[in-house]
């Protein structure tokens, strides 16, 4: 299979030098996976577009639903970048693992937990029980277009480094 190479600024062309001088400034880094979608010229932006729109889920409920569908989808560096990122929305390591296992001790965040897993391992096709449970706990159609929109940013970009395997650049998560 080819190996790919993270591309590094100069290699990229002028509009995403621009979106890599502003990650830079913002996160102190450009994160290989980020610079991995700049080979596609549109890419980047694009998909920081849609990673960064406005949403009915929480930070916290965003990254359940990242750690789940990256534990599914077996992707390491999701996995590691999102338990970095649940720490920082104040996720225990404890937590962290157990969202990875499919599971939550919060009722309604494990609703949402076992429904994104289930999405993910039925590609969309979720048990019947799994979406009333989603919807018994508070959570409402929007909240479910939210929910599968989450699920297929995190999707897109678990199978971007499961097939061009970048270094990951975050500490490793732990491997259940």
């Amino acid at each position: 299979m080819k190996n790919f190479t993270v591309p590094s600024r100069e290699q990229v062309g002028t509009i995403n030098q621009g979106i890599f001088d502003t990650l830079q400034k913002a996160l102190g880094f450009v994160p290989n996976l980020y610079a991995t979608i700049a080979y596609s010229e549109n890419g980047l932006a694009k998909y920081l577009a849609y990673q960064n729109s406005k949403t009915s889920l929480s930070n916290k409920e965003k990254e359940a639903v990242n750690l789940v569908v990256s534990q599914v989808n077996n992707c390491v560096y999701c996995q590691s970048a999102h338990t970095v990122i649940g720490k920082m929305n104040g996720f225990s390591d404890e937590q962290l693992l157990d969202i990875r296992k499919g599971k939550a001790t919060d009722a309604k965040l494990n609703a949402l937990v076992q429904l994104a897993e289930s999405i993910t391992k039925k590609r969309g096709n979720a048990d019947a029980f799994l979406v009333d449970n989603f919807y018994a706990h508070g959570y409402t159609n929007e909240n479910l277009v939210d929910l599968i929109l989450q699920v297929s940013d995190k999707t897109a970009m678990n199978y971007l480094h499961n097939l061009t395997k970048v270094p990951v650049d975050f500490p490793l998560a732990p491997v259940l």
